[in-house]
């Protein structure tokens, strides 16, 4: 991408609390991605395809190397800078016809971060539509404060929490229609959701959560903090080792010989 068209980017994201980037992973990288959330559902067949999260990811060197890789983190270093680590990761993979809706919500009400220096990824790992439940956005609500999630099961939802309505003007909201490859990037305090699906068509995104590495987790653990790129700050946080491939117990996945 050009310098103008970054820039114009990087002035949406701080006008709107959102930006789209097209086209940022290949087609083979996306294919095995695909073969991941197959390979995931066969490993874990008792977890909803939208809750594969973060629990799942520290000894899984394909996740590791998808997250970290230089095109996206190359994204995350024009929002937090070049010292990167990863806070957290969620496949959220809605099934075709009876894929769970994402309620209303502000990301950073639910994280343990000090600051809240954080800057979301949303790689759409299949075509994201508004037919098959799309991430929807309401633009400038990143202005607004956090405001505690409020638990909520009328619904059967993959949060089961949402965000005051009040402070929801819907009319507003924003489709973000994006083909498998592309990226949308996020701020932590902007409103946004997700339909169900009930379309014949599996959505499923990947939302990787990057936090300059003088981001604190204020967690005794944290099971997928991996520095990515960059230094670490002293005291700030302790990284896990990257996991190694194991022939038979991990996904076969194209360069797994540089991660035995």
């Amino acid at each position: 991408m050009n310098e103008s068209g970054l820039k114009a980017l990087k002035k949406q994201y701080d006008e709107e609390g959102y930006a789209v980037f097209e086209n940022v992973l290949d087609a083979g990288l996306m294919a095995e991605a695909k073969e991941h959330i197959e390979w995931l559902m066969r490993k874990y067949p008792g977890v909803r395809p939208e809750q594969l999260g973060n629990m799942y990811i520290t000894d899984d060197p394909f996740w590791v190397r998808l997250i970290g890789d230089d095109r996206l983190l190359d994204i995350a270093e024009q929002f937090i800078g070049p010292d990167i680590a990863l806070f957290a990761s969620h496949y959220i993979s809605k099934p075709p016809f009876d894929g769970k809706p994402v309620l209303w919500h502000q990301d950073g009400s639910y994280w343990p971060l000090e600051p809240m220096n954080v800057i979301t990824l949303w790689l759409a790992v299949d075509d994201s539509l508004p037919e098959n439940g799309c991430m929807r956005v309401i633009p400038g609500t990143q202005t607004m404060n956090l405001h505690e999630m409020k638990r909520y099961t009328d619904v059967d939802s993959v949060l089961e929490s949402e965000v005051d309505p009040a402070l929801v003007e819907e009319s507003k909201a924003v489709d973000l229609v994006l083909k498998s490859g592309s990226v949308s990037v996020h701020h932590p305090n902007i409103i946004h959701g997700s339909e169900a699906n009930h379309s014949p068509l599996r959505r499923c995104g990947l939302t990787i959560r990057y936090i300059p590495t003088s981001t604190r987790i204020k967690a005794e653990t944290w099971p997928s903090a991996f520095l990515l790129r960059g230094e670490a700050v002293p005291g700030i946080n302790e990284y896990l080792p990257k996991p190694r491939y194991i022939e038979g117990v991990h996904m076969p996945f194209k360069g797994q010989e540089d991660w035995v």
